[in-house]
């Protein structure tokens, strides 16, 4: 389990195809504190280190993994990711209860500055944009964001300077796919009003 509060932004050094795929991403983490068989959340996506080195860590993504993120779009050699370790019992929980398992991948359709921060605009999957509603909660490439408004299987979510300067959200552009996952109370919320 994850916070969706970001601890740091890694950057991928190399990828290679070895029957699943595998990454490894360059960490300010101190990697001796890290074991084999770790979970972290590598934009939103939580993947098991297989190895580690003295800045680095690696992990296997398998197809199904890649059929559901952005990670085949969009990673690629120096691109920054960021990276949550997993919560620990007494930790802060200062984000929402995010699983690391991506619901799907969520477009952004537009971006506006206001004052400092930026507005932007996604368009969810029509099957997740049910789950989706304002002043909920969403993680979205790992952070965890309110939403602003809704409407239909388009929402807002708004960056403020600190979210911009401590995760990859500085550098997000228009038509880049984002990794989503929706808040799991919402979709047990959704199931029982079906049993209902």
């Amino acid at each position: 389990m994850f916070t969706g509060i970001i601890t740091d932004m890694g950057t991928l050094r190399e990828m290679e195809q070895r029957g699943d795929l595998r990454a490894r991403i360059g960490t300010s983490y101190d990697t001796a504190t890290i074991e084999i068989g770790a979970s972290i959340a590598c934009d939103g996506v939580c993947l098991t280190v297989v190895a580690l080195g003295e800045d680095w860590f690696e992990m296997e993504i398998s197809a199904e993994t890649l059929s559901k993120t952005n990670i085949g779009a969009l990673w690629e050699t120096d691109r920054r990711i960021n990276l949550e370790r997993a919560l620990k019992v007494g930790d802060e929980l200062g984000g929402h209860i995010v699983s690391g398992h991506v619901d799907g991948v969520a477009e952004i359709i537009g971006m506006e500055d206001e004052g400092d921060s930026t507005r932007v605009t996604l368009r969810a999957p029509e099957a997740l944009a049910k789950y989706i509603a304002p002043k909920g909660s969403v993680a979205l490439n790992g952070t965890s964001l309110t939403v602003n408004d809704v409407e239909g299987c388009e929402f807002g979510i708004n960056f403020i300077p600190h979210t911009k300067a401590v995760t990859t959200w500085g550098q997000a552009q228009i038509g880049d796919p984002v990794n989503l996952e929706i808040d799991t109370l919402a979709r047990y919320v959704a199931r029982l009003r079906e049993w209902g």
